[in-house]
């Protein structure tokens, strides 16, 4: 029988600091990459540039070619720490320390903190990061304890932890609660976003901020509001997600750029 999870310290693999966590809603997800659907993991990939990545009040955390990064405020000045090929990154809370952050490895078989106090936990076969959450790639979950937590049956394309601090995963083509298990849409899109009372999901990376949603087209960061685009700014493919009242955005090469809400330029 294999060994329950652990705390370890790899010396080969951490020789750095860490701080993770997310404010409950902030993490801009995208299908792992080994479980696209055809042309839409084409789609995805083009929205994204290849970059998936995760917000919160103490910064972004990306991971882009297997390479994991994290930039923190207020210099947003990036760490990528020498690691195993990672698939995703998350945040999650650490106690009144702020937030650690997390980058799933799965080739090892480990979650590893990218800055801070170095930790890892030996979890198995770890695919997406919530920030509540580890995944397997069967759907099962720990906790950043290493305990068991409730999971899915089957492969999840996504996570998020929603506004609400539950977890959503889009399983297949449908938005699931995690908790128990309530399939909230049948025809989810591939990018799910957090939401003041949950998650929802979108054709294209979207962060809401409860009035308005913010989502990048591949050419474009733009400001949806009331039905309509209230605001359009150029830009390339990336990811976007909310950090302290600002939006922030991060492509494939580890650009991160910042804007108001009303998408001016802060960088």
């Amino acid at each position: 029988m294999p060994l329950p999870p652990r705390w370890t310290t790899p010396r080969r693999l951490l020789r750095l600091p860490v701080l993770a966590l997310l404010g409950a809603s902030l993490l801009a997800c995208a299908p792992a990459p080994s479980a696209g659907r055809g042309s839409e993991a084409g789609s995805t990939a083009s929205a994204t540039g290849g970059v998936r990545a995760a917000f919160s009040d103490d910064g972004v955390a990306w991971v882009s070619g297997g390479r994991a990064c994290v930039a923190r405020v207020p210099s947003f000045q990036p760490s990528c720490p020498r690691l195993a090929p990672a698939s995703d990154v998350g945040w999650q809370q650490s106690g009144g320390q702020g937030a650690d952050a997390w980058a799933a490895l799965p080739g090892p078989g480990l979650v590893v903190t990218l800055d801070r106090a170095p930790r890892s936990l030996n979890v198995g076969a770890v695919v997406l990061l919530s920030s509540t959450r580890i995944y397997r790639e069967d759907g099962s979950a720990l906790t950043y304890s290493g305990e068991a937590g409730r999971g899915v049956a089957g492969a999840p394309l996504a996570a998020v932890t929603g506004g609400d601090g539950r977890d959503y995963v889009v399983l297949g083509r449908e938005l699931r609660r995690v908790d128990d298990g309530a399939v909230l849409d049948r025809a989810a899109q591939p990018f799910l976003y957090a939401t003041p009372s949950g998650a929802a999901s979108a054709a294209l990376p979207t962060a809401s901020d409860g009035l308005s949603l913010y989502r990048l087209t591949g050419s474009t960061l733009e400001r949806f509001s009331a039905g309509q685009v209230v605001a359009r700014v150029s830009h390339g493919p990336g990811q976007v997600g909310l950090v302290r009242g600002e939006v922030v955005t991060v492509d494939a090469a580890g650009r991160v750029r910042r804007f108001t809400l009303q998408l001016e330029p802060l960088n």
